[in-house]
């Protein structure tokens, strides 16, 4: 027994180093269980496999039953904790923008504002919104998107969380190593609110996809660090006349601004029309980044995204805002459109 035992966690151990979900995980181990027991049953008593692998299938019966009823136990009591959970007697109402009674509790906050109200309110649940990465940025973003009742969020990203991300990324946890970050968000989002609908794209947004994917939102946020990936967002944010909100971090220090040339600001390659020259604007990998800070900015982005949607105060259109946390020190710098600007026309743009 002590040989598929090892086996065992030889099996898991290359999992783990693969990065492969703890489903997967589980798939690999009950297969060598599987194989153990036919051992057991096919070989005859006495021979060297079947002796080296515990020599009696009762065993392993007795190990695979009690495992059994283990998931039993466990499916049974997660069963139970749904039907005692209070909101699953008010379920989300089937008519876009309306509220039950579970949901109008919720948002009362919300709608006390004047800003906000019961016509804001509608318009969160009645606007889709994508988030680009759910990492640092990203994380904080769609949890409070969620919690704010904006109806639906899709997140696009092509990673699983990692132990090196938990310092930052509030979405996940540690019993979320190795799940692809789309879907630990996912949970995550549903746990918090479940009156909201999430799509999740485990994919890398590339060119090819983004006006496609880009054409079901009425908002795009991006919270990614690729430099790549961001341009061609804008991109297909200004053909379709979309506003693109979107932050960056890295050490201490962060910066966002709302991207719209269809209401006359300034794209993103406006502003930044090349990129840094190599080295000069290293990842958070490279030069760390301070827990917290994607937290102040994944927020402001939030925050960002609720006012736009609810037409509330100045949007960032035109303006970035610039906060160093080292410091404690904020500034704004106005941004202007580029004339002659490839992606956008520097003032030539389409209006949605």
């Amino acid at each position: 027994m002590i040989l598929v035992f090892a086996m065992a966690g030889a099996l898991w151990g290359v999992g783990a180093m693969m990065q492969a979900p703890y489903s997967a995980r589980w798939l690999m181990i009950g297969l060598l269980y599987v194989a153990v027991l036919g051992i057991q049953v096919a070989l005859p008593d006495g021979n060297g496999l079947r002796e080296a692998t515990g020599g009696s299938p009762a065993l392993w019966l007795l190990l695979g039953g009690a495992a059994g009823i283990v998931m039993l136990y466990r499916h049974w009591l997660m069963g139970l904790r749904a039907r005692t959970n209070p909101v699953s007697a008010d379920p989300p109402p089937s008519a876009p923008g309306t509220f039950g009674e579970v949901e109008l509790e919720r948002y009362a906050r919300h709608i006390m504002l004047r800003e906000i109200g019961g016509v804001g309110q509608k318009r969160l649940k009645t606007t889709r919104v994508l988030v680009i990465g759910a990492g640092g940025l990203g994380s904080p973003v769609l949890m409070y998107l969620a919690a704010a009742g904006v109806g639906t969020i899709g997140v696009i990203d092509d990673d699983v969380v990692d132990n090196s991300n938990l310092q930052r990324q509030i979405a996940h946890t540690d019993a979320r190593i190795g799940m692809p970050k789309v879907f630990s968000a996912e949970a995550a989002m549903k746990a918090l609110n479940p009156f909201v609908a999430v799509r999740p794209y485990r994919k890398r947004l590339e060119p090819g996809i983004a006006v496609d994917l880009f054409g079901d939102y009425d908002l795009i946020i991006d919270g990614t660090d690729n430099l790549a990936t961001r341009r061609a967002a804008n991109a297909a944010a200004v053909q379709l006349g979309l506003p693109f909100l979107s932050a960056a971090i890295t050490q201490w220090e962060g910066q966002i601004s709302l991207y719209h040339p269809a209401s006359g600001g300034p794209c993103y390659a406006c502003v930044f029309p090349d990129d840094p020259a190599p080295g000069l604007v290293p990842s958070c990998a490279e030069a760390g980044v301070a827990g917290p800070l994607p937290g102040v900015l994944g927020s402001m982005l939030a925050v960002e995204a609720v006012k736009w949607i609810v037409e509330a105060g100045a949007p960032l259109t035109g303006r970035m805002l610039i906060y160093d946390a080292l410091y404690a020190e904020t500034r704004l710098i106005q941004l202007k459109q580029r004339q002659g600007c490839p992606i956008c026309g520097g003032g030539n743009a389409h209006s949605s």
